[in-house]
């Protein structure tokens, strides 16, 4: 099992300092929020990509993969009425699988809530159809690349689709592509209201990568959540991926939530071995 930070977290950092303090602070990857980069990944040439990845490698970070997917540019949508606007998103989604591996990650995690709400006057089954569709091109990316996929459940208010893990897994068994998983949230895991162990364990198959943040969507170690156990079950589980911190609050600095959100996963990630 293995740590790392989201890039967003540095706010307006540059790729370069973010690399250099993230692996500085010691974790062993990084993972990018494309619009930090960006607005539109298809704008980055193959030297520039070149280049974002190298500077991960000299400071001997692995980039893990994307996140935030459809944040950037503006419009995206992959359930919307407009056949043209989700023919679009499919098709820039499918961009970001070619730039994640250009890039040297191997997942993508696809939340954007507001990119795959349900359309006034649709059906829940209407709107899934609609993102099943939109997802084919970047699978077809992701088994080429040997990328996975992973659908992200999000609670209300947040989203209105794909809200537990238990749907994310109707959806993928739906697809049945071997490139389709999903990924254990703690703060959208503890919206769940069941014990979050018990859920790793009910969903382990399909677990492709972890987030981790509290409920109070700080980093793991600065709220009420109890990642021993967490992690725990997951090494029980036999998962070897990367767990990410990511945060939605970005205070007190970018500093002291990686150095304390890694010192308190360490911690945990001792207490279960």
């Amino acid at each position: 099992m293995k740590f790392a930070i989201c890039n967003e977290t540095y706010q307006d950092w540059t790729w370069a300092d973010a690399c250099r303090f993230t692996a500085e602070t010691g974790y062993d990857g990084i993972e990018i929020a494309p619009f930090t980069l960006a607005e539109r990944v298809t704008d980055l040439n193959a030297a520039a990509r070149r280049e974002i990845r190298a500077v991960a490698e000299r400071e001997g970070l692995e980039i893990v993969g994307l996140h935030w997917l459809l944040v950037s540019p503006k419009g995206l949508s992959l359930t919307t009425d407009d056949e043209s606007t989700r023919l679009a998103t499919a098709q820039y989604l499918a961009s970001l699988a070619e730039f994640c591996a250009d890039v040297g990650g191997r997942v993508l995690v696809l939340g954007s809530p507001g990119q795959r709400r349900i359309p006034v006057g649709r059906t829940k089954a209407e709107a899934v159809n609609r993102l099943v569709a939109g997802l084919k091109p970047a699978l077809k990316v992701a088994e080429r690349e040997g990328l996975t996929l992973c659908l992200e459940p999000l609670p209300p208010p947040e989203a209105d689709l794909i809200l537990k893990l238990g749907q994310a897994n109707d959806v993928i068994q739906q697809v049945g592509h071997p490139a389709l998983r999903t990924i254990f949230d703690v703060k959208s895991a503890v919206a769940e209201d069941v014990p979050l162990p018990g859920l790793i364990r009910r969903y382990a198959d399909i677990i492709a990568h972890v987030h981790a943040n509290d409920s109070n969507r700080r980093g793991p170690g600065f709220g009420v959540v109890d990642f021993r156990p967490i992690l725990a079950t997951l090494k029980q589980m036999g998962y070897d991926g990367y767990v990410s911190v990511e945060v939605f609050d970005y205070t007190p600095d970018p500093e002291t939530i990686a150095r304390n959100s890694l010192r308190y996963l360490r911690s945990c990630r001792a207490s279960a071995s």
